[in-house]
């Protein structure tokens, strides 16, 4: 395996093992396929949750990306990255005052605001500064779409504000005195790969967003359709076709144009745009028998990569996995594990891999959304890995991995 020529078995002696690697044309492309087809009045922001390395983010942001993030790190981490206040949207459950000073501070475009209490708190910040608070109204809708991988919308969740308990206050907008309502947010699901049930998701977001501006009462400037584009990573799954995605949005797109000329569309996108563009590469240490079953044991495993061993999903399917360094022969089921002491460290059941050996190079693919971020990396005090970005025909590293002493330096010994 190359990426833009640069063998993995040189990354691998220029970096060491294990470590994510993004391809930076991928990366790229992800975006820029479905920009150019999508109707320009919907604004694609980044979502930093799938993957808040501040060397992807400003790729994105180069790109045209605005950015969506859910804690103060991710604020700066898109600050500096170069992308504005302005095109910066907050959100997440359960922000703590800083980060919602932060966010009066820095002068993000809008706060999106997930319980009542959370308006409270905005609107006392925001008056005892002398200031009026940007608000999107986060909407925990009645009603579920179906073609998703999680369904967000019609039970009980932490995000958002019921859509009934929502239309029971029409004086609302009044009580916050120190916050202006600029619209409404919501999210109804992920991994979602038909491009109808996207569609669907934004029409029945828009319907919603309109009725509730009329019974609050606030002009409607911007609606966020949430997001939720999926990735293929399992068999009998096919990728999203960035020009079917814009046959079925573009006319949603329009009639609310139509409809709302000056007022902003938001989509969110995260997994979608940086999943495909990753790898996570380990190093084979030991390949052993146990019960007539293989197992290759290597360098790297659910501690940095969680997702592979299914968290999240109801059946146990593996991520797409290869052989990096060296053409394979015949294939066979090999169990691809990692270095902790847990058998749940399996990052590959049953895998149909080529005849390992120690010093080989497994890849997980599609491993550029909620890889290390998204796990235990202090699990037996392994910590982080290396992420690399392959850009421009050049390698570089955008994080290192964590040492011994960064590890044990933030503990206190009396």
């Amino acid at each position: 395996m190359s990426i833009q020529g640069i063998g993995v078995t040189e990354l691998a002696a220029q970096f060491g093992t294990p470590f994510y690697v993004y391809d930076g044309d991928v990366l790229r492309r992800q975006y820029q396929d479905l920009r150019d087809r999508l109707d320009p009045a919907l604004e694609m922001f980044y979502s930093l949750k799938a993957n808040p390395n501040v060397a992807v983010c400003a790729l994105f942001h180069s790109a045209g990306a605005r950015a969506e993030v859910s804690s103060l790190v991710e604020l700066r981490t898109a600050l500096m990255a170069g992308v504005a206040p302005g095109d910066i949207i907050f959100l997440g459950p359960g922000k703590s005052r800083a980060e919602l000073e932060a966010c009066l501070d820095e002068g993000v475009y809008a706060v999106v605001c997930e319980s009542f209490g959370e308006l409270g708190v905005l609107d006392e910040l925001a008056r005892s500064r002398g200031i009026t608070a940007p608000v999107m109204l986060r909407v925990n809708p009645s009603f579920a779409v179906k073609g998703s991988g999680l369904t967000m919308g019609g039970k009980a969740r932490q995000f958002g504000i019921d859509e009934l308990q929502l239309f029971d206050e029409p004086d609302l907008v009044k009580n916050f005195p120190g916050l202006r309502v600029l619209g409404v947010h919501a999210y109804m699901g992920t991994r979602i790969l038909d491009p109808s049930v996207i569609a669907e998701n934004a029409r029945r977001i828009i319907d919603l967003a309109e009725r509730l501006a009329e019974r609050l009462d606030f002009p409607l400037e911007v609606v966020d359709v949430g997001g939720g584009l999926g990735v293929a990573y399992f068999p009998n799954e096919s990728d999203l076709d960035p020009q079917a995605v814009a046959d079925q949005l573009n006319p949603v797109i329009e009639q609310f144009r139509a409809a709302h000329p000056q007022a902003r569309l938001l989509l969110e996108l995260g997994r979608y745009l940086a999943g495909p563009g990753g790898t996570y590469v380990t190093r084979v240490r030991y390949v052993k028998t146990s019960m007539d079953e293989r197992f290759a044991v290597t360098d790297g495993g659910t501690n940095h990569h969680m997702a592979a061993v299914g968290i999240g999903s109801f059946v146990k399917r593996n991520f797409p996995m290869e052989l990096l360094n060296r053409a394979g022969g015949e294939t066979g089921p090999w169990n691809v594990t990692g270095p902790l002491c847990t058998p749940n460290d399996t990052i590959g059941r049953n895998v149909e891999l080529p005849e390992l050996e120690p010093g080989d190079l497994v890849g997980v693919l599609r491993s550029g959304a909620y890889g290390p971020t998204a796990s235990p990396v202090l699990f037996l005090s392994h910590g982080y890995p290396a992420e690399v970005l392959v850009d421009g025909g050049r390698a570089r590293l955008v994080r290192r991995r964590d040492t011994v002493e960064d590890l044990l330096s933030p503990q206190i010994l009396d």
